[in-house]
């Protein structure tokens, strides 16, 4: 059974820094793109980022380029976010997700395993 344990969140003031982190087990981690995804109280959950089995390719939503970087760790099942810049709009609950396949994808129907999310919160 596939398993994602998210941590890392937190409250920061407007301009920090969090970074989140994504550990997986049962499943060959290196086999598969990894995705962050977000949902603010009353929206959808949305597309944040994602990265292929590999890490050699990476997508981000228009909203956080520049500022969130997102990376993995195949020796230690690891996936990471790394948040720059924060600002108020990005609270949320952060959710990583392993995808089908390995290659990486902004559709929320072509990730099957969801961790339980992280709480996000900017003040400004």
């Amino acid at each position: 059974q596939v398993q994602l344990v998210e941590s890392g969140g937190g409250l920061v003031q407007a301009g920090g820094s969090l970074r989140l982190s994504c550990a997986a087990s049962g499943r060959t981690f290196s086999s598969y793109a990894m995705g962050w995804f977000r949902q603010a109280p009353g929206k959808e959950r949305e597309f944040v980022a994602a990265i292929s089995w590999s890490g050699g390719s990476s997508y981000y939503a228009d909203s956080v380029k520049g500022r969130f970087t997102i990376s993995r760790d195949n020796a230690k099942n690891t996936a990471y976010l790394q948040m720059n810049s924060l600002k108020p709009e990005d609270t949320a609950v952060y959710y990583c997700a392993t995808s089908k396949d390995r290659w990486l994808s902004i559709r929320i129907y072509e990730y099957d395993h969801w961790g339980q999310g992280t709480q996000v919160t900017v003040s400004s």
